[in-house]
């Protein structure tokens, strides 16, 4: 673990803590992100990164120091841990200094990250999904990666109540917005690849990565298209095959949504060679998106 309030990487758990003051833990004010670590390479680091500061910048959280330095801090945690698989998660908070509403009396803003070791591989198994009825978060809200995660927790715990692995979030205009913490997309019966519009959802760095490799697809005559737009609950129920996006995924597919089948009910084969990009980027992608660690 890095905490900016010890000032250092922190090798015993026994002192991986958050003091209860920080305004992240007694009232959100916090915001995070997540990069993957595989082979020795987190893998799109830098936009990751971007996101972050960017919802640093929508919940008003000053950083403590330059982008370079937070970079530098999380390589070099990656680097100590010697972990060589796994996450690197990092949270920016307004700070500990008191117990109250408004942080002006927080002297700095504070800045943790975490290593966790762990298993990355794909997702070849598909899993079923329900339609959340818990209330989405508004666009402001739902487009920062805050800690406020109050709604996703609730529409996950639905999910698993009713048998299903995770839910689907549906906007108040009747369009499809996104999972619990992962992004959604279709290829519907013409062969086009549909993702979401992200202007009021959360812009997911895998989605986005996805958005640029698919092509490949189109140009081997496999898919028809690549884009984002708004699909309405018919439209995306019926699709011919239907995916989760995420850093951790990187593509889970999904067989089957409210008790109905998607497609024939089976994992798409469109949907795995989407994996198979992802996955072949994570592994042998340029260095623009992997970078090495200095073990």
């Amino acid at each position: 673990m890095y905490s900016s309030v010890f000032g250092g990487i922190i090798l015993h758990p026994a002192m991986m803590v958050i003091p209860i003051d920080d305004h992240m833990v007694h009232r959100g004010h916090g915001v995070f992100d997540t990069a993957v670590i595989l082979d020795g390479y987190i893998y799109e680091l830098d936009a990751h990164l971007d996101r972050f500061l960017r919802s640093a910048s929508k919940a008003r959280i000053t950083l403590p120091f330059p982008r370079s330095t937070l970079r530098s801090i999380l390589v070099q945690l990656t680097a100590a841990s010697q972990c060589k698989e796994g996450t690197l998660r990092y949270w920016l908070s307004a700070g500990p200094g008191n117990f109250l509403l408004s942080p002006a009396k927080c002297p700095t803003s504070a800045f943790y990250a975490v290593v966790i070791a762990d298993v990355v591989s794909q997702c070849k198994n598909g899993v079923k999904v329900i339609t959340s009825t818990i209330p989405m978060k508004a666009p402001l809200f739902a487009t920062m990666k805050n800690v406020n995660y109050l709604p996703n927790v609730l529409s996950i715990m639905e999910a698993e109540d009713k048998g299903a692995y995770a839910s689907i979030w549906v906007d108040d205009d009747g369009f499809i917005a996104e999972g619990p913490n992962v992004n959604v997309a279709f290829i519907t019966n013409d062969k086009e690849l549909i993702l979401p519009s992200f202007d009021n959802i959360l812009s997911g760095c895998t989605a986005k990565r996805l958005l640029e490799l698919a092509p490949k697809l189109v140009k081997q005559g496999r898919l028809k298209s690549v884009k984002t737009a708004n699909l309405t609950v018919m439209e995306a129920k019926g699709a011919a095959e239907m995916m989760y996006i995420g850093s951790t995924l990187p593509i889970l597919p999904i067989i089957m949504w409210d008790e109905h089948p998607i497609g024939d009910g089976k994992v798409g084969d469109l949907t795995m060679a989407l994996s198979d990009l992802l996955w072949h980027d994570m592994v042998a992608g340029p260095n623009t998106h992997r970078i090495c660690v200095p073990y």
